[in-house]
């Protein structure tokens, strides 16, 4: 079963901006937050950005600025807006249910997206 569905991602020219959605089947677990994640190629997975039930946010440095988490509660769904995008910004993107709150670090117990690709030509 598919926890997270994602959408969105694609190929967009650089300076561009996309929108990733994630639909969660699921409440965020408590003491969790949900949270975006990326995987380069050749390079770790490393986190982009997570949002608490309340509407806080944090951000990774290379991502203040030029990337946005949002979320909608009722519908239990967690956008990524990310805005002038670069190529190093190319990568599979994933979201996750089980950032521990306050941090930017994936809990033991967390469910992932399938992963959206988003490269820049």
């Amino acid at each position: 079963q598919d926890h997270l569905v994602q959408s969105g991602g694609g190929s967009v020219q650089a300076g561009g901006s996309l929108r990733l959605s994630c639909a969660s089947s699921r409440p965020t677990p408590y003491g969790y937050s949900m949270g975006w994640f990326r995987q380069g190629p050749g390079k770790e997975r490393e986190a982009i950005a997570a949002i608490d039930n309340d509407g806080d946010a944090l951000y990774a440095n290379f991502a203040k600025g030029r990337f946005t988490i949002s979320k909608d509660n009722a519908k239990n769904i967690v956008y990524l807006q990310m805005n002038n995008l670069k190529p190093e910004d190319d990568a599979i993107y994933y979201c996750t249910d089980g950032v521990v709150t306050g941090t930017l670090v994936v809990g033991p117990f967390a469910y992932w997206g399938q992963g959206s690709q988003v490269t820049t030509i």
